[in-house]
């Protein structure tokens, strides 16, 4: 691997115009060709399995023209300050609203809300359910145009009209997430190295990748249906581990450089050891990423997908261009007017960084450092013991937003259980009298604590099929709506018993809590893969069995922590001022499974570039508490300046309205906090200082089983010592002619 990567820098040095010219091509046709495509999304699923998609496969056959999955809108009006919607002018201009959306593009059905029911007991507030025939996805720009000039024309008249449901369109957006992520990683770069032009180097490949990668996964949604936030976290991700990895490999080569060599060869040398590195740690992340698949959930799989996508785009990008582009700059980069005097004295060799004084500190000290840093972890993870999940809804949009107000609008009118009622469906194709078995569902439904009120029963033509709407009397994401549709379920039994029909609850909020559900019982199956697969790639790396175990101990450790600071601060509402959180709700059902996907690849990320260095000096000859001293002499800047670029890049997305994306920021900024400043630059030293020698003890038979990957470039070093290699010109093999 690392004779490989030694190659391919030099090569990319020699032929920098070429790569250049090459990577600003595949930039301007996947540029070219996302402009092509319209770049829709959905937020929909598919739920294989599960009691709610087996009723909607059933409404499908069963109800064709009621659209069981198609999107939905709530039009809500609400009459001035003691005037009402149940007469005069105001009655007449709903009623003609709605007939207005009725002739709207793809609208299957829209509900009358005065022979609905839905209009609420003072007459101020009246609802409508429009139902499409398509899903939120496909929603067309003539459909939702229609949606808005109702609202615009309600206004007009004097009434207040707000819209809700899965086929509006949010407009709330980043903002300057990613601008502020960049400007603090942009500092932080000058800080490390001290030199604009060594700080720009990461900046603009790191842009130029993720802008690569987000071109190419537009173009994918002409193909594959793809979430709406796919995009973001292959941006936030692909953004700071692209500045990481080249952080990594920019600093290596400043090091090769300061070591006498010249730029050529300090490119193939900088590749050789922490392109290496990059290539694992990318690989853990990818790993990570595309583990998500397992879970079933098709959604899901496309976001793993799409952000795996954009790592292997960081790593390809970090492997060519940028050795290419240090090929133009060659030995600028190491000039700098911006160093600080500490900066220039330790490029001298006189004095000790703060990284290895705290090595030394941490070394000296192992047991007591653990045992404060693991309490502290322990402390910070007691919130998640509460650890409840939900998917977003209405009512958790932005404060002030259409949405948000719709949601606000309907519970004060009829409840909070109005927005979310459950689809029940009666399945009496096996029974005596479908039409009996229909009454006592809806006999069982009104006999339940929790429901506010049950509609009549529309039959199939075959009268066979029945569907009910029970609203429930609490939000659609609290617990006691989650036990209400659990209850209906576990009632289904006694009633095919009695009647042989069979009841199933569907709907949107019946969705989400399987959905919910669902990721909940994949946490440890996922858990297990992933960390799994992450620790046979160490185990080739590092060729330990301990270290890979502390390894992934460590990350238990940090994502614990990072999920009680969630459940704090999302669920119980603490510092919820400060972070923007309006109201206190459960955490967002993704959360969970994304943290430990993204967390853990990136904890590798630290773990390889920082016990890589440690293992290349024991490799070479150092007792073991001197290579970990020596790993942080070498590496510890530069870890931390990639956790500061990662915590700001991620800590940026808190500022977005949307809550999976508020919460994910912080999540992911918390754990690298945690992970980096704690686990890795805390726990790790003061485990291998315990160890000592134990920690890169191998089984002779696993030693010899075990592939070479050579990452800390050893089998390099030697090739470098006793051969000319560094004189001739980097060549692949050529292809054999067969005449």
């Amino acid at each position: 691997m690392a004779t490989f990567l030694y190659r391919l820098g030099r090569l990319a040095y020699r032929r920098r115009r070429l790569f250049v010219i090459f990577w600003i091509g595949i930039l301007a046709a996947v540029g070219v060709g996302a402009s092509t495509v319209s770049g829709k999304t959905t937020d929909g699923f598919t739920l294989p399995g599960t009691q709610s998609q087996q009723a909607i496969d059933l409404l499908h056959k069963e109800f064709p023209q009621a659209s069981a999955d198609g999107a939905t809108a709530r039009v809500v009006f609400e009459a001035p300050d003691g005037r009402t919607l149940t007469s005069g002018t105001y009655k007449a201009e709903v009623r003609s609203l709605i007939a207005e959306l009725k002739a709207a593009p793809q609208v299957a059905n829209v509900a009358d809300p005065y022979a609905n029911h839905l209009v609420s007991e003072s007459g101020g507030i009246a609802y409508t359910q429009v139902t499409y025939r398509v899903g939120s996805s496909d929603v067309s720009g003539a459909a939702r145009d229609a949606l808005h000039q109702v609202v615009d024309q309600g206004r007009k008249a004097g009434l207040a009209v707000n819209l809700g449901g899965n086929a509006v369109q949010g407009s709330a957006g980043a903002g300057p997430a990613e601008l502020i992520g960049v400007a603090v990683a942009a500092v932080t770069l000058v800080i490390t190295f001290g030199s604009l032009l060594a700080a720009g180097l990461p900046l603009l490949t790191a842009i130029f990748g993720v802008g690569m990668a987000i071109f190419a996964l537009t173009m994918a949604t002409a193909v594959f249906d793809m979430s709406s936030s796919a995009s973001t976290l292959a941006l936030m991700l692909g953004l700071a581990v692209a500045i990481d990895y080249a952080l990594f490999i920019v600093s290596r080569y400043r090091g090769e450089i300061r070591d006498g060599h010249d730029p050529e060869q300090a490119v193939g040398r900088a590749l050789g050891t922490a392109g290496s590195a990059v290539v694992f740690a990318g690989l853990t992340v990818v790993i990570a990423l595309t583990g998500l698949s397992v879970i079933g959930i098709q959604n899901l799989t496309a976001i793993g997908l799409a952000a795996a996508f954009a790592v292997v785009v960081a790593v390809l990008i970090a492997l060519t261009l940028l050795p290419a582009v240090l090929g133009f700059v060659g030995t600028r980069i190491m000039k700098g007017r911006l160093k600080s005097p500490r900066l220039r004295a330790l490029e001298r060799g006189e004095g000790e960084a703060l990284g290895v004084r705290w090595a030394r500190f941490v070394t000296r000290n192992p047991v007591k450092v653990l045992a404060i840093s693991v309490t502290a972890l322990a402390v910070l993870a007691l919130p998640a013991m509460s650890l409840r999940l939900t998917l977003p809804d209405d009512g958790m949009s932005a404060p002030g937003s259409s949405e948000r107000i719709a949601y606000d609008t309907i519970s004060k009118g009829f409840g909070k259980g109005y927005n979310g009622p459950l689809t029940v469906v009666v399945d009496g194709r096996k029974s005596g009298d479908p039409k009996a078995a229909a009454q006592d569902a809806a006999a069982l439904l009104r006999g339940l604590p929790d429901v506010a009120t049950v509609g009549p029963a529309n039959f199939n033509q075959r009268g066979d099929v029945a569907v009910l709407s029970a609203v429930p009397k609490s939000a659609p994401t609290s617990q006691d709506t989650k036990d209400l549709v659990s209850g209906i379920r576990e009632r289904s039994a006694g009633l095919h018993k009695d009647t042989g029909a069979d009841l199933m609850v569907t709907g949107l909020t019946a969705v989400n809590i399987d959905v919910s559900t669902k990721l909940g019982a994949a946490l440890i199956p996922y858990l297990a893969v992933v960390v799994g697969l992450a620790l046979i790639l160490l185990l080739l790396v590092f060729r330990s069995i301990l270290v890979p175990l502390k390894a992934a101990l460590g990350f238990l450790l940090s994502v614990a922590a990072t999920l009680g600071v969630v459940v704090a601060i999302f669920q119980w509402g603490w510092l919820s001022d400060v972070f923007g959180v309006d109201q206190p709700a459960p955490v967002v059902s993704f959360l969970p499974i994304f943290l430990i996907g993204v967390v853990f690849g990136l904890a590798m990320d630290y773990e390889v570039f920082l016990v890589t260095r440690m293992r290349e000096e024991y490799v070479h000859g150092a007792e073991p508490t001197e290579a970990v001293i020596a790993g942080f002499r070498h590496s510890a800047r530069v870890v931390t300046a990639a956790a500061v670029i990662m915590i700001s890049v991620f800590a940026g997305f808190i500022l977005d309205d949307v809550p999976l994306i508020k919460s994910m920021g912080l999540g992911f900024a918390s754990a690298v906090l945690f992970d980096a400043l704690v686990v890795r630059m805390t726990i790790v030293p003061a485990v291998m200082a315990l160890l000592g020698r134990r920690a890169w003890a191998l089984p002779r038979w696993l030693d010899r089983g075990l592939p070479n990957v050579d990452v800390e470039g050893e089998k390099l070093q030697r090739m470098l010592e006793t051969s000319t290699e560094e004189a001739r010109e980097p060549v692949f093999p050529a292809p054999v002619r067969t005449d």
